[in-house]
């Protein structure tokens, strides 16, 4: 068959035909389900139906082929990696270590220029020239500034802010030396990254390198590859993700835990109903103030609306239901289905995990799309570019048009009647003062209760959810199944929207636990599954991670802590990165869905094995939770043997009452 005669797409009603799609099999969100059997039966696709119609390409899974220059493409047989080589002679191994580094660049792209944006944002508040937005948590700004040792004592805010700008700056600009978060990774962590030479310049240089490398021609040694990936991972890790985290806390908050709801049942069909999708939290926080405006509701009102009901999907969405509780409507593969509703009046979006099916979907059925930056243009889409000097300008219009498409709904509304609540919110600082109290707080009680064994460990599982996979299955199974073995779960991004629909951030999840974490998680008053924000939110894990190693009692280096990783439903090329860095940190970290390596290959090992035996963490790849989650707890237990912790202590639990009284 030649290139012109290559088969096409089948439209969804031929599929439908040829076989019927169980929409059960394809995900464990009742809302979502209940949507995906409308839109069939409207006629229309979505993500599900694609991706059923859609073989992936087996050759690029395996990440076995070579474009990044025209005297290819090149394929090479998986099965027989070691057969053939490309035109210019790249092995498998050089060819999927390229394929890798660009993953892990544009994945640390992503994260790294939402840091800048944050950051830019933040000098122009600090010097006056935006008005919509202020510092709202100062202590926040003093801590974040001693941790990198800003001096702090007797100085004004503005003058702490001004130097932490500039301090920040280098994360991105600089071109030698070391960026300034590595200050809070533990001393034999840094050492090992020294000695290894991935110690981050500054992610600018880093992105910049990575894909020189991976020209053709450039650098052709897998393992050599392997280095400037984790230098590069650990520059948005550590540096890009970290400030955009550490800058969105001082600007807008750092959160604390509060009871919130998650699922398209908090949809209301007789208010405006916008819902803001993507990732930085300013446009987001501008729309918060507009919805919330009265002149706003007023025009609501008079156009018979009870009033403006704002919602959030995905990361953007994770992070303001941990920060002020504002509903969230679904993860990743619910943005499709919840537009079904017919509820949606507006959907404003502004960068990454945003479907390029999403305005069709809209028109569909009259839903107002829009784009909001200039970074990400969609064709079909609306597009009101948000500035934010002048922020509500943008907010503003996009309120009013979707409160002229609530007046004229062009159809009937359905809204599925599934609302999930939960408790949302944990900060790094949050725990701190959780575990202690105000005067006394301290991880020392989480490391204590590692040591006699009460908790077994802790397990960060993270990520997206992808249709090659059953909706949100693997991150529920995989958590309840680690949660029941006394891991105590940390989430960020999709993961833990689905998590909170399977009603695991509830206290009263506990009854799922083993008897130890149960017991911790009562006493303290805490569910087993702590939500951390958005995906580029990882970062407070990894500060966690640091903060147990500084407390004393579990090792020297993240790599010597009971603690796990996991990514089972990932889909995009910044979870690679994600991944990456955690794995140059010290954390056994998997993924689930597929792996773009070899098996067998010499590049497969290095990730799978060599980078432990360096001093490193280390890659895994399962498709079943209950083994993933059981790879997951043998690392632990390995880690815990390392420890000279495995056998169990007896201990009185104290709760933060109990404490207060012993030590007051």
């Amino acid at each position: 068959m030649s290139h012109h005669e290559e088969k096409k797409e089948k439209p969804l009603s031929e599929v439908k035909r040829e076989k019927m799609i169980n929409f059960r099999d394809m995900s464990t969100c009742e809302a979502t389900i209940q949507m995906l059997e409308k839109v069939a039966s409207d006629g229309f696709e979505t993500a599900f139906t694609r991706a059923a119609d859609m073989r992936p390409c087996p050759i690029g899974a395996d990440s076995a082929c070579c474009k990044h220059c025209f005297m290819g493409p090149c394929r090479l047989n998986s099965k027989d990696p070691y057969s053939r080589v490309g035109v210019c002679g790249a092995s498998i191994d050089t060819i999927a270590a390229r394929n890798f580094a660009r993953m892990v660049a544009s994945g640390g792209a992503a994260h790294t220029d939402h840091g800048m944006v944050m950051l830019d944002v933040f000098r122009e508040v600090v010097n006056g020239n935006i008005q919509g937005y202020r510092i709202q948590d100062e202590q926040k700004l003093r801590s974040v500034a001693e941790s990198i040792g800003i001096q702090i004592n007797g100085r004004s805010v503005k003058d702490i802010a001004v130097d932490l700008y500039k301090e920040l700056e280098r994360t991105y600009t600089q071109v030698e030396g070391e960026i300034p978060f590595v200050k809070r990774v533990p001393a034999k962590t840094l050492d090992t990254w020294r000695k290894a030479g991935i110690v981050p310049r500054g992610a600018m240089r880093e992105i910049m390198e990575i894909m020189h490398r991976s020209h053709m021609g450039v650098d052709q040694n897998f393992d050599n590859i392997v280095k400037q990936c984790s230098r590069t991972a650990l520059a948005d890790g550590w540096g890009g993700s970290m400030v955009a985290t550490e800058i969105s806390d001082i600007l807008f908050g750092t959160p604390k835990p509060h009871v919130a709801g998650v699922n398209m049942g908090f949809l209301k069909e007789n208010q405006v109903n916008i819902i803001v999708h993507g990732h930085e939290p300013l446009l987001f926080e501008a729309m918060i103030a507009s919805s919330n405006d009265p002149a706003n509701i007023e025009k609501a009102r008079a156009a018979g609306a009870a009033g403006i009901n704002l919602l959030g999907m995905c990361c953007s969405g994770a992070e303001v239901l941990g920060r002020h509780g504002v509903p969230h409507a679904g993860n990743f593969l619910s943005t499709e289905p919840v537009i079904a509703t017919g509820a949606v009046d507006a959907m404003a979006v502004d960068v990454q995990c945003i479907m390029q099916a999403l305005p069709k979907m809209a028109g569909c059925y009259g839903t107002r799309f829009f784009t909001t930056n200039p970074r990400a243009r969609i064709e079909g889409a609306t597009h009101i570019e948000f500035h934010e000097h002048s922020p509500g300008e943008c907010t503003d219009k996009i309120v009013s048009l979707a409160i002229e498409r609530f007046k004229n709904r062009p159809g009937p509304v359905t809204i599925p009647q599934r609302r999930d609540m939960g408790v949302h919110g944990f900060s790094h600082e949050y725990i701190n003062y959780m575990l202690g109290g105000t005067f006394r707080g301290s991880y020392t009680p989480l490391n204590e209760n590692i040591i006699n064994g009460r908790i077994r460990g802790v397990a960060g599982v993270v990520g997206c959810t992808n249709p090659r996979v059953k909706q949100d299955y693997l991150h529920v199974e995989l958590v309840k199944e680690l949660i029941k073995n006394n891991v105590l779960v940390v989430q960020t991004g999709c993961s833990q929207i689905a998590l909170a629909k399977a009603g695991l951030m509830k206290p009263d999840a506990a009854v799922l636990a083993g008897d130890g974490l149960q017991e911790v998680c009562e006493t303290v008053g805490i569910p087993p599954v702590l939500s951390l924000g958005s995906c580029v939110d990882n970062s407070r894990i990894l500060i966690a991670c640091a903060e147990m190693v500084r407390i004393g009692g579990l090792g020297d280096s993240i790599a010597d802590l009971p603690v796990a990783g996991a990514a089972p439903e990932y889909m995009s090329e910044k979870a690679i990165c994600i991944g990456q860095y955690f794995v140059a940190s010290g954390v056994y970290t998997i993924f689930g869905v597929t792996f773009p390596t070899v098996e067998g290959t010499q590049f497969h090992k290095l990730l799978f094995e060599g980078l432990e035996e360096q001093g490193f963490g280390k890659w895994g790849f399962s498709t079943d939770p209950y083994e993933m989650a059981h790879l997951m707890i043998n690392h632990i237990d390995k880690k815990r043997a390392a420890l000279g912790i495995m056998g169990e202590r007896e201990r009185k639990l104290f709760s933060m009452e109990d404490r207060r009284t012993a030590e007051g």
